[in-house]
């Protein structure tokens, strides 16, 4: 990422398994009518930037949830809601044997994988899936690609590396960063605020 580039950072909106405390990670699950009304409002957002936001690049996770959210804030900026690029590498944190399961059953089902993430968050990596460290490894490279203002439709864990990589934080306190799907992330080198 260049010194003067600017990323307006969208988390998709809610979906059934967000509302669940359902591990969700890369399987497709789509927006829920909240999740529809968040990305609205993002779109409604972003449209204030307008003109210059349009000649930005507009790029998303390839699950539906993301896309879905794009096309919704595309729209309502009036550009074409299919005009987006879209990168594997802006795909969520893979939870492998943890996908689908309920937050509150994990203590019956991975007793051992809940105190091992535990004890560090960052680094454990579920049975088939990644750890947040693998997460911003791949994150940080679609990052080192991007040479322009860019408008990203991504992932809860997604955010969270990319601060804690332009902005030095704590490994251990990453997972643990706020991510809501009703607001817009501007990222720059020297500074982030919501929007």
């Amino acid at each position: 990422m260049r010194d003067d580039v600017t990323i307006y950072f969208i988390r998709h909106g809610e979906t059934d398994w967000n509302a669940q405390s359902r591990y969700q990670g890369q399987a497709d699950v789509p927006m829920n009518a909240i999740g529809r009304a968040q990305a609205l409002r993002n779109g409604e957002t972003m449209r204030r930037l307008l003109p210059a936001i349009a000649s930005a690049a507009y790029v998303s996770s390839p699950l539906t949830r993301t896309r879905e959210t794009m096309e919704i804030v595309r729209g309502a900026m009036g550009l074409d809601p299919a005009a987006y690029a879209v990168d594997d590498r802006l795909k969520e944190l893979h939870y492998g044997h943890w996908q689908g399961v309920f937050a509150a059953e994990l203590s019956t089902v991975d007793a051992v994988g809940m105190d091992e993430r535990a004890r560090d968050t960052f680094r454990w990596r579920p049975t088939g899936g990644e750890s947040y460290a693998d997460l911003m490894q791949r994150s940080v490279a679609w990052l080192n690609d991007v040479e322009v203002d860019t408008v990203v439709a991504a992932h809860g864990g997604v955010s969270r590396v990319l601060r804690g990589h332009l902005y030095g934080i704590e490994p251990a306190l990453v997972p643990e960063l706020a991510v809501p799907q009703d607001r817009i992330l501007v990222l720059r080198r020297d500074r982030m605020e919501w929007l």
